[in-house]
């Protein structure tokens, strides 16, 4: 599937996507979400996870915009960490129930909608995003942070519900 090239583009893009993974949410109970199935991760594992990128988005996009270092991933962490900073995700949010890490994905999609719903094509197109240390545009992190991770999220879910 080709990235998005306009805001319209994107916000379709990521709408459709998580529509479809939030479809697939609503079927899903308590005990699947939390067995554990590829590696040890849950399906409830992945759905904090998203929720989680979502936030990485949202706050390069606000650092940058703020001339503030901008730590991608995170602080401390590189782009060759993410397998150990995964884990730290998948510890962290642990405690979270299936309805509250359902519910947190919701809110934070609702978020990234509220900051491309803000934005312009030249704000999410024209350059690199700033401080993103490389070629991407604010709208390719986005689509990253947003549908591209709901797509994978389903693929993941579709393929534990059938290996249960």
């Amino acid at each position: 599937m080709p990235a998005a090239t306009t805001k319209a583009q994107l916000i379709a893009v990521c709408e459709k996507d998580y529509a479809k993974l939030a479809t697939a949410l609503a079927g899903i109970d308590t005990a699947i979400a939390s067995q554990a199935f590829e590696d040890g991760i849950t399906i409830k594992d992945i759905v904090a996870h998203r929720a989680h990128w979502i936030d990485l988005y949202l706050g390069w996009w606000a650092d940058g915009q703020a001339g503030r270092t901008v730590h991608m991933p995170a602080e401390g962490y590189g782009w060759g960490d993410l397998k150990a900073y995964n884990a730290l995700l998948r510890d962290r949010y642990a405690g979270l129930t299936w309805p509250e890490a359902c519910a947190r994905l919701a809110a934070r999609h609702a978020a990234l909608m509220a900051q491309l719903g803000e934005l312009d094509d030249a704000a999410l197109y024209a350059v690199p995003m700033v401080g993103g240390n490389g070629k991407w545009t604010a709208g390719r992190y986005a689509e990253a942070a947003g549908a591209s991770h709901y797509r994978s999220a389903l693929k993941f879910i579709r393929a534990c519900l059938r290996n249960r």
